[in-house]
């Protein structure tokens, strides 16, 4: 009878709570594999992947009841990231790695059945937990560059379950990965591309210079759109600490393109079909939504009359707060949302016909913050 543990994290909003992945093996008269503490779909299915990773490298699971928990049990897991924090602790109960060793790390990533640990969401948000836990960090070589954006802890990304066992035992040395800036390679729009419309260019202008929110109103074709892309432009590059946060939002959806952080303020431009969880947060796995990945950069609204009227109004609270909060039963998250709103619509006397939502979104933009 042998117990291990093995450190990985929960994500709720961009918080990264600590979950210890225990295992514990025992003698039956049947195999059991058992994944227990509250994980949806993907955690439960990650049995077969961890089985079969482990074949792939020689190792047969012991006969037996293999209970494996996810503490706190009423916290919820999701995501794929569990099965390597899994297979190791399963490994070090089995005595091929020191189980003790493997209590001072926080691992997470994804196993494919030859063995290879594939990138997940959610590594530099991880690694930031794992240093102010005091630990170091196992994650997918694909993700070492972002993991290493975190700095002053230990990480190990490797390409697969083998060359970490490796690692571990001293027969193979990882290289330690190195931050990555994102190399901006598509220029971003000029005001210079503009020809005409002073009186447009000069408030886009006062907008970026204080930070206001803004509302464009005329006829299709005089370039609104056109207008809003380039205010990104005329705004300062991210600072180190904002595109650390920024980077932290774009990791857990995903969006953070070979572990690469850049300092470009993002853009974000909506469909006006989109709906609530979209734009602001949610779904079944809850996700940032477009307020949040426009954090510390720009919300384009093209054809405000034509959101949905609870969409509108759901923009009041990040407006005003900063941050978009997604309640549900068991879970009350939250993202960051600090963004300059853009809008634009066509004049025909549509304002006497927009939605509510819509007028009470220009209220909210004339109060602007500085």
């Amino acid at each position: 009878m042998s117990v291990a543990h093995v450190y990985t994290v929960a994500f709720q909003g961009i918080e990264a709570r600590e979950v210890d992945v225990q295992v514990h093996l025992s003698n039956s008269v049947h195999s059991h594999f058992n994944v227990v503490g509250l994980g949806d779909k993907a955690v439960t299915e990650s049995r077969e992947r961890v089985r079969a990773a482990l074949a792939a490298i020689g190792l047969s699971l012991p006969f037996g009841r293999i209970t494996v928990n996810l503490a706190p049990a009423d916290l919820p897991k999701e995501g794929s990231h569990y099965d390597l924090p899994i297979a190791l602790a399963l490994i070090a109960a089995m005595g091929v790695v020191p189980a003790s060793e493997m209590a001072g790390y926080v691992a997470l990533g994804e196993l494919s059945l030859d063995s290879k640990i594939t990138a997940v969401n959610g590594v530099l948000p991880a690694a930031v937990a794992a240093l102010e836990q005091g630990r170091g960090l196992i994650c997918p070589e694909a993700s070492g560059s972002e993991a290493a954006w975190a700095g002053g802890l230990e990480i190990i990304a490797t390409p697969s379950l083998i060359a970490l066992v490796n690692h571990i035992k001293g027969v193979q040395v990882l290289a330690s990965p190195e931050p990555k800036l994102a190399q901006d390679t598509s220029s971003v729009p000029d005001l210079k591309d503009v020809k005409g419309q002073e009186t447009a260019k000069r408030a886009l202008e006062i907008a970026a210079a204080g930070g206001h929110n803004m509302l464009m109103i005329g006829p299709p074709g005089t370039g609104k759109s056109m207008l809003a892309q380039r205010l990104p432009g005329l705004l300062p590059a991210l600072d180190a600490r904002e595109a650390l946060e920024l980077s932290m939002v774009q990791s857990l959806a995903g969006e953070l393109a070979d572990g690469a952080i850049s300092r470009r303020r993002p853009f974000r431009a909506p469909h006006h079909s989109a709906s609530m969880a979209a734009l602001i947060g949610g779904g079944l796995k809850v996700k940032p939504g477009e307020v949040s990945l426009a954090h510390l950069g720009v919300l384009f609204l093209d054809e405000l009359p034509e959101f949905q009227r609870v969409v509108l109004e759901s923009l009041r609270q990040p407006i005003e707060t900063g941050e978009a909060v997604v309640a549900r039963a068991n879970a009350h998250v939250r993202y960051p949302a600090r963004f300059q709103l853009v809008a634009a619509m066509n004049p025909w006397n549509r304002i006497a016909f927009a939605p509510l939502g819509a007028v009470a979104l220009l209220q909210e933009c004339r109060g602007d913050r500085s």
